[in-house]
């Protein structure tokens, strides 16, 4: 199953393993449990730090990773390859004792969580979002004995799926109960745990000096805009929820200039490495909620967050990006992440041999239809217009899908379901007046996207969408504050645009700064 090139850098991996390993398998005589034995054979000969040994656990076929002489607290159900593979090596990397790469304070965090938490994790193959939650959920089961983590593929536990109504990975049970839903970092699940945590960070945030530049959003402008700002030597910083931004939903990307292939999470984790490189003050899991304008021209700029802290700086570049456009219609809030999604690389796996639509008929709704064309059983794509606007080669692909079917001129009024899922959708037939029902068990929404910049009403000026208005320079209607990326007015929402459109607002910041004295300079 592994070719030589990954065997060679799985030796040089595994040479960094501390104390020897035990792969505890639970196996059965079905082609999966043959499937996991032969992939665990292949890993275990690579060295000898790594055993294989028989166990017997409720769900066959998976494998604990348990270090000699101790109870196995990380466990994986099902071949952990695609997207997982990452966090099978790791999770031997940190059971075998190799240290992470977490600060000292995140892993006193970790060590000091009280006991017992039992945490399970339904991830798909094809989920781009699932390993942040998984890697960091088996970290914790490795490093605090007090805590376990089974890592689940919903696709071969589908009885498991559908009892506990699983319908969006990546989903979290703590205990038995439902715990999250959706990708969380490190960060946000101790948060969720250590109930003090939120008011230390408070309280560390606002300790911080004033910064010269501070980036909201930690996306490609975001990045750009700090390693730029960083390389003029000036104090810099970045504030965002998550780090990556919307990159990191992102499954293949092929445009980007001198890189043939990459993944989002991929280029994300190089962007905060180089990020890391330059030393700036990257504070995560922070949301801001108001930006207070500096009371006269050269003085400070103030950022308050959600967790009651503040932060200054002598100038802010704003890149918080977009998030998916939801439909607006009855029924949609209620039955998210229970039939309504809106990555079907993510969650399509769950929908196996269901009916499901696709709302939108745009690039993106139509490569979602043909990727979902062939887990499911069947397709409706929904186009409001009365033609779809996706590429003709995209098109020609659709059309040649025995198992689609494609409604234009389709308004989209109300979700149904059960109260517990999906059942079905309404729509609007605009050339005849008429509306319909169609009976299905999922939805995926793909109709654009909305800039993150509710917060700024009445702060600075906004385009009718939403988005920052900015100049040639990336300058928005207020002074020292710039911006960059999706959530501006610049057309063309594209990674490689937004990177340069955050490398221009910091040069455009720092040129701000040396001619615009600090204000407490002009009083002295």
């Amino acid at each position: 199953m592994l070719d030589d090139g990954i065997r060679q850098q799985l030796k040089l991996y595994f040479d960094k393993i501390v104390h020897p390993v035990a792969l505890v398998a639970s196996l059965g005589d079905d082609p999966a449990s043959q499937e996991m034995r032969a992939f665990l054979d292949e890993i275990a000969a690579l060295t000898d730090k790594i055993t294989l040994v028989h166990g017997d656990d409720r769900r066959t076929p998976s494998f604990a990773i348990a270090r000699h002489g101790s109870e196995p607290r990380v466990r994986f159900a099902g071949v952990p390859t695609g997207h997982e593979f990452n966090s099978l090596i790791l999770a031997l990397l940190h059971v075998g004792g190799h240290p992470p790469r977490e600060t000292p304070e995140v892993i006193e965090q970790i060590m000091a969580l009280d006991g017992p938490l039992v945490f399970e994790t339904y991830y798909s193959l094809s989920c781009q979002n699932c390993p942040d939650v998984v890697q960091a959920l088996t970290l914790m089961a490795a490093l605090n004995p007090r805590i376990t983590h089974v890592a689940i593929d919903g696709a071969g536990f589908q009885s498991e799926v559908e009892a506990r109504q699983v319908m969006a990975v990546p989903a979290v049970f703590l205990n038995g109960e439902p715990f999250a839903q959706g990708r969380l970092g490190l960060e946000q699940i101790l948060a969720k745990l250590d109930t003090g945590a939120e008011a230390r960070a408070a309280q560390a945030i606002a300790d911080k000096a004033p910064f010269d530049v501070l980036v909201v959003g930690g996306g490609p402008a975001g990045s750009a805009s700090a390693i730029y700002a960083a390389r003029k030597g000036i104090r810099t910083g970045i504030v965002a929820e998550r780090f990556g931004g919307q990159v990191l939903d992102t499954l293949a990307i092929e445009n980007f200039i001198s890189v043939s292939h990459t993944e989002g999470p991929k280029l994300a984790a190089a962007l905060e490495s180089h990020v890391d490189g330059y030393g700036v003050d990257v504070m995560k899991a922070q949301r801001v909620e108001a930006l207070v304008p500096a009371a006269e021209p050269g003085g400070l700029i103030e950022l308050r967050l959600a967790g009651g802290a503040s932060l200054l700086a002598r100038s802010v570049i704003l890149s918080t990006g977009a998030r998916w456009r939801t439909m607006s219609v009855p029924g949609e809030d209620a039955y998210r992440n229970k039939g309504v999604a809106f990555c079907p690389h993510c969650d399509g796996p769950l929908f196996k041999g269901k009916r499901v639509a696709v709302i939108g008929g745009g690039n993106s709704g139509v490569e979602a239809a043909i990727d979902l064309a062939g887990i499911v059983a069947h397709v409706t794509l929904f186009e409001f217009d009365p033609k779809l606007r996706a590429d003709g080669v995209l098109q020609a692909k659709l059309q040649s899908l025995p198992n689609v079917d494609v409604v234009v001129s389709a308004q989209t009024t109300e979700v149904h379901g059960d109260g517990s899922r999906v059942t079905g959708l309404s729509y609007l037939d605009r050339t005849t007046g008429q509306t319909r029902r169609v009976e299905l068990d999922g939805i995926f929404v793909q109709i654009g996207l909305v800039p993150n910049t509710e917060w700024l009403k009445g702060t600075l000026a906004l385009s009718p969408r939403g988005e920052i208005e900015v100049d040639a320079k990336g300058q928005t209607s207020l002074p020292g504050v710039f911006a960059a990326g999706d959530a501006t007015t610049v057309p063309y929402k594209q990674i490689i645009i937004a990177m340069g459109e955050g490398a221009k607002a910091a040069l455009s910041a720092f040129d701000y700064l040396i001619r615009v004295p600090a204000a407490q300079d002009v009083a002295a």
